[in-house]
Formats: C-alpha cells, structure tokens, sequence
C-alpha cells in the first residue's frame, strides 16, 4: 500500500487507485478488511475534526493580517471585484445547479447519512474532540487577523505566520498522504452497502456541469472586463490559456504565478497593477473552486433528501468567499479550508465530507485553471478602474 500511494504519483492518480482499491475491497465482502478501513476511516475522520478549527486560525488569521499590508485603495479594488466574482460564481453554481441537477439526479435515493446501527462498526474509536467550535475558530481568526492589521505590529504577525507554517505541515505531511487511504475506505464502505454504482455516476454528471459552469464564469468575467476596456473578451481569454493549461498541470494558483502574470501582461494590463493584482488574486480569488465546491455539495446534499435553499446556500457561498482568502496553496487546499463551514452550515456528517473531498480533488486541477484564468480578468477591470482614480 505505502509503494501504491508513493511520494512520486501525483494526488489525482492516487485517488483514482484508491477509489478502484476500495471497490474491490468491498465487493469481496470480507467484513474484518472493510471494518479495518472503517477503524482508520473513523480515526483519521476525528483527527481532521480536530485539526479544522487550528487550519481556520492558522489560515484566515495570517490572510487577514496581510491583506491589511496592501497598497490601500488599490488593494480594497481588487479585494472588493475578487469577492465579489466568487459570490457571483458560487451564485450562478446554485442557479444552475438547482435546475440541472433535479433532472439529472436521483433526489433523495442515495442515503449516506446512516444510524449508529447501520454504519460498519470499527475495532475501536479514539476520540479527539477539537479546542474549540469552527465559529468560535473563525471569530477567533477574524480577531486576531484584524488586531494585526490595526496594530501594525510584527510580534503576533510573526507567531501567526510560524503557526501557518505548522498547519500547513500538517496538511502537506499528514492529511494529504493519508486521503487516499480514507477514500479507499470510504469506498469500501459504500460498496459493500451496494452504494457504489450511484456515486460513480453522479461523479460525471456533475464533473460535466461543473466544467461547463466554469466556461461560462470564465464567458461572464472576461465580457465585462473586455466591455470596460473595449477589447475582445475572446481574444483576452485566447491570450490566457497557457496560464489555464499550465494550472491544470500544477494544481496550484500560487505555482502558475510567473505564467499568469506573463499572459496579463499582454492583456495590455499595466505592468505596476499586474505585479500587483496577481499574486494577490492567487491568494484570495477562487471562482472556479467555489463553484466547484458548491457544486459538489450540493449534489451530495439532494442525493441524500438535504434542503438546498437559496437562504442556506448563499450563506455558505458568502462565508466561503471570506474562507478562501485563507485556502493553503496545495492540492485540495480549498476543499481543506471548506470543511468546516460544510459541517456548521450545511450539516456535513465526517462520511460526507469524505465523499465531498473525493468529489472536488478528483477534478482539483480544472478549479484551480479556473481561478488563475479569472485572475487576468479581476486584473483588467482592476487597471481600468484605478486608471480612472484621479
């Protein structure tokens, strides 16, 4: 298992092997292998129940605290239209979603949210109960995030960003490398309860929508950034791609940074507002992941008779909009920083959210060429209105 899951494989390739392991595992039946996984599984689930509230702290603290180092009102520009198209993204997922996704799916008929009873019994439980609340994390973060931006201080900035860096540790070097594994459990689990043959299917359906609401933001934002600059938003997106397909390869917004700020360059954004609103938009703007992350939940969420109003919806798009400033730049980062809202404000139960991150690392790498490619338009609208500040 340690040389299936090696170091070298990339995460998606890992999942996939994960997902087919847990297939076989479940349909032999062997009730002792699949209670073994359900042992890890319920481990591993109470350890990251007990790591979401450090992940808040340790990343919407430092995230706040850096946004209030920027260039002022600059700064407030792009983070105002950055939040601004992720809600929008999160919006049009609910819009369409709500419509599609009734039509495609089978309401209702695939229930993961079992009674004591029904769920395979592991060996054993370990408990790990969290510090503290995930709102009382995010209060918590929102405080001392706005204490160091209103002091301006470099002590409690500096113990911040070292505790950013251990959590982000733990992330790259614990919960990362032992996914798969959870996943493969998972799988396991739902097959040996004849559950599978639905999630697969569900998986394609929505990955098509998904893709196709990421087309259609990309359409949105780089019509309104041409119309302001009297460009073609054809020609401006043409002139993104290699950021896009160099995205998909990276899986990361911060590692397509050096391409991204290339192709803006030649969006004919000005060299002082790209240096600018780039990397910065790679941290806090992340349309394709919140569509990609609204999606997922809520396809999961009508599969098992959940409400999906636009009230509790938007809630949890707003709220993500606030999360995603902070999403550690790795693979699946976004999915990681999400957890917490999933279970305050959507209800997720640990076997969910493991689904829910099986569902959004498997397409990861499109969401994140998504953000990077609405990055140049956020950019353009940005030089346009700064150039017209007096």
């Amino acid at each position: 298992m340690k040389k299936l899951f090696g170091q070298k494989m990339g995460l998606l390739p890992k999942l996939i092997i994960a997902i087919i392991l847990g297939i076989v595992i479940g349909s032999t039946g062997y009730l002792p292998v699949v209670r073994l996984l359900a042992t890890f599984n319920g481990i591993f689930g109470n350890f990251l129940g007990f790591v979401i509230p450090l992940i808040i702290i340790g990343f919407i603290a430092p995230g706040i605290g850096d946004l209030g180092t920027g260039a002022g009102k600059l700064l407030g520009l792009t983070a105002g239209l950055a939040y601004a198209s992720t809600v929008l993204a999160g919006t049009l997922a609910w819009s369409v979603d709500s419509i599609i996704f009734p039509m495609v799916l089978d309401t209702g008929a695939f229930q993961m949210i079992e009674s004591e009873e029904q769920t395979i019994a592991p060996f054993f439980r370990v408990e790990m109960a969290p510090i503290m609340s995930v709102m009382s994390a995010l209060l918590t973060a929102f405080i001392v995030g706005l204490g160091i931006t209103i002091q301006k201080g470099e002590a409690i900035k500096n113990v911040m960003k070292e505790f950013q860096l251990i959590i982000e540790k733990i992330i790259t070097v614990i919960i990362i490398p032992l996914l798969p594994y959870h996943i493969a459990g998972i799988f396991a689990q739902m097959t040996y309860s004849g559950q599978t043959a639905m999630v697969l299917s569900v998986f394609l359906k929505v990955f098509l929508i998904i893709f196709l609401l990421h087309f259609t933001m990309l359409m949105i934002q780089y019509t309104i950034a041409g119309s302001l600059t009297k460009q073609n938003p054809f020609k401006l997106l043409k002139n993104m791609l290699p950021a896009y397909f160099t995205a998909i390869g990276t899986q990361s917004s911060a590692a397509t940074i050096p391409v991204t700020l290339q192709q803006t360059l030649r969006n004919n954004v000005s060299e002082e507002v790209a240096d600018f609103a780039v990397p910065l938009c790679a941290t806090i703007h992340l349309s394709g992941s919140t569509i990609t992350l609204t999606s997922c939940a809520m396809a999961i969420m009508m599969l098992n008779g959940m409400p999906t109003g636009f009230g509790l919806i938007f809630g949890f798009i707003m709220m993500l909009g606030v999360t995603m400033i902070a999403a550690p730049g790795v693979p699946g980062g976004a999915v990681v920083a999400a957890l917490g809202l999933l279970e305050t404000m959507l209800g997720f139960p640990p076997n969910l959210t493991a689904l829910m991150m099986a569902l959004y690392m498997a397409q990861d790498s499109f969401g994140t060429a998504c953000n990077v490619t609405g990055d140049g338009a956020i950019s353009i609208v940005v030089d346009k209105l700064a150039s017209r500040r007096p």
